[in-house]
């Protein structure tokens, strides 16, 4: 009998990922030295992998902790360093091993005193608070998260003194030195016992979610949403932005209305993603059916989601699920519209649509493209140098009212909470208000798709260069630049990105997976934009043996 496909079905439905016996194997399987895999990798943001596979263990969170320690001191860091949690089954045992080692070293730690888990962006947002009024003495901060990743994975994350995911000037030492840590056998690791962590005077706690939420009016308009008799529906994911939503419905009276706001390892209320696996991905439509089924049956005016760790965003509109691409080029005219930014760039990925570029230059902003990644906007926004970062994954931040930095790394809520704004302040669904940019700056159809290659296959990237690809028209249409390096930093894309007169498209390999992501763009039509996928990914398989 052939079994029925699980995508798009609740987990529910089958056997749950067995939580007592992952976090057992996190705390008994050893690290093996021989595994190449078994090393820590720090990829676009921080090291992930499970204890399934053997790549994600008590040995590799001790040595990553030892590290940062050592970087710290190396690097004069003295400030308190925030740390903080998501709500994957992982994320508390790698917690308190983090605790241990980072006691033991000295460092001044500072957790939540209120809520168990907390957010990215909130940590982040502690860091930019502590360092914009201490210059002297500068905080970092750990966050424990694997993202939207599956309920099996662990996460860890580092955010130097700017307040975002650390570039791989911070990382690339950190993974050194914890990659000999555990050759060695972690004999120069620090640890305390819990006890003695929990009591350490080194120890701190503090409010995380009262300080978030009572700055949260200096970037967004709170009252402009509360009084605006929206019906706002939010689906938390069982992740850390739970209880922020609760105080945001009780403090703020913002008309919210919370689904699963349970908090479970198995994430048994998340549908099966297309592969099959449960993942917490805000743009996927199979994991954000449930929050569009409720906003079209009930009638909301936005449904917003929240991954577990509440950086990314996914938001959900009368229509359906709204594109991220076209929602953050709606939130960057909107943003340039009402607020009076510094005169500073506007940031964006490789991935993202280059429908943006029109908007941005539309307002006489100028255009920062990087590599994927939001570590490449963190110093940029905290420097104000960028007034707004996003990438195409459902990930964003910007400055203040007052041109401030608020947060460095993506903000979940405000990505959400923007898109609120704009509704109650301009009477427009996102939907017009996207319908209105369109009729201005002219129509983008935009595609983005992960193909499945060998690890053999993934190495051949390296062959993909300005040199090597060598093409005069895309789809059609004349080749404008090939480009296998940012244009806003300079920093290598991993990949390549063929721009031509009216379409584009960019490849590159994903860093923790056998598959190349490849995204591609026209603004001709939906059928030209295939044209550009098909003849992309011809070129691509040609170069690397595909």
């Amino acid at each position: 009998m052939t079994q029925l496909s699980r995508k798009g079905q609740l987990a529910l439905n089958f056997p749950l990922s067995d939580v007592p016996d992952i976090v057992s194997l996190y705390y008994e399987k050893e690290y093996d030295p021989s595994d190449p895999q078994a090393r820590v990798l720090f990829g676009t943001s921080g090291h992930r992998g499970s204890p399934v596979n053997g790549t994600y263990m008590h040995s590799h969170i001790e040595a990553i902790s030892q590290a940062i320690a050592d970087e710290r001191k190396r690097l004069g860091i003295t400030g308190p360093l925030f740390l903080g949690k998501d709500t994957h089954a992982l994320s508390s045992a790698a917690y308190y091993t983090a605790l241990r080692v980072l006691t033991a070293n000295g460092v001044e730690v500072v957790i939540d005193s209120g809520s168990t888990y907390t957010p990215t962006p909130v940590i982040s947002r502690q860091i930019v608070r502590h360092n914009l009024s201490h210059p002297e003495r500068l905080a970092d901060g750990i966050i424990i998260t694997p993202s939207h990743n599956p309920p099996e994975d662990g996460g860890f994350k580092y955010n130097p003194p700017h307040g975002g995911p650390a570039s791989p000037d911070y990382t690339r030492p950190i993974e050194e030195r914890a990659n000999a840590l555990l050759k060695g056998g972690l004999k120069e690791v620090k640890m305390l016992t819990l006890k003695e962590a929990l009591e350490s005077p080194c120890l701190h706690r503090e409010d995380f979610k009262r300080a978030y939420l009572d700055d949260l009016s200096t970037v967004i308009d709170l009252r402009a949403i509360a009084e605006s008799g929206l019906r706002l529906l939010v689906n938390a994911q069982g992740g850390a932005s739970i209880a922020y939503w609760e105080d945001l419905q009780e403090r703020c009276h913002l008309p919210v209305t919370l689904m699963n706001d349970r908090v479970d390892g198995t994430f048994f209320f998340i549908p099966y993603d297309y592969d099959e696996h449960i993942r917490m991905d805000c743009m996927s439509p199979y994991t954000m059916q449930p929050l569009i089924d409720r906003v079209l049956k009930e009638g909301f005016d936005f449904g917003i989601a929240n991954d577990p760790d509440a950086d990314r965003h996914g938001v959900v509109t009368s229509q359906g699920l709204l594109n991220s691409n076209c929602y953050l080029s709606s939130m960057i005219d909107y943003l340039l519209s009402t607020r009076e930014y510094p005169a500073g760039k506007v940031g964006k990925t490789i991935g993202a649509s280059m429908f943006m570029d029109r908007v941005i230059k539309a307002h006489g902003r100028e255009v920062f493209e990087t590599p994927i990644g939001f570590k490449w906007f963190a110093k940029g926004l905290f420097d104000r140098e960028l007034v707004f970062g996003c990438e195409e994954s459902a990930g964003a931040s910007f400055l203040d009212f007052k041109g401030r930095p608020f947060t460095t790394d993506k903000d979940g809520f405000l990505a959400g909470l923007i898109g609120a704004e704009l509704m109650a302040k301009t009477g427009l669904s996102l939907d017009e208000y996207y319908a209105k940019l369109t009729s201005r700056l002219g129509q983008a159809y935009y595609g983005r798709a992960d193909v499945l290659i060998t690890r053999k296959q993934k190495e051949a990237f390296k062959n993909l260069n300005e040199s090597t690809v060598r093409i005069s028209t895309l789809a059609g249409c004349p080749v404008t630049d090939i480009c296998d390096h940012a244009k806003g930093n300079h920093a290598p894309i991993g990949g390549i990105k063929v721009v031509a007169d009216k379409c584009w498209f960019s490849a590159r390999p994903s860093g923790t997976e056998n598959l190349y992501k490849i995204y591609y763009e026209s603004f001709v039509s939906p059928e030209h934009r295939e044209q550009v996928r098909e003849e992309a990914e011809a070129l691509v398989g040609r170069l690397t043996g595909l």
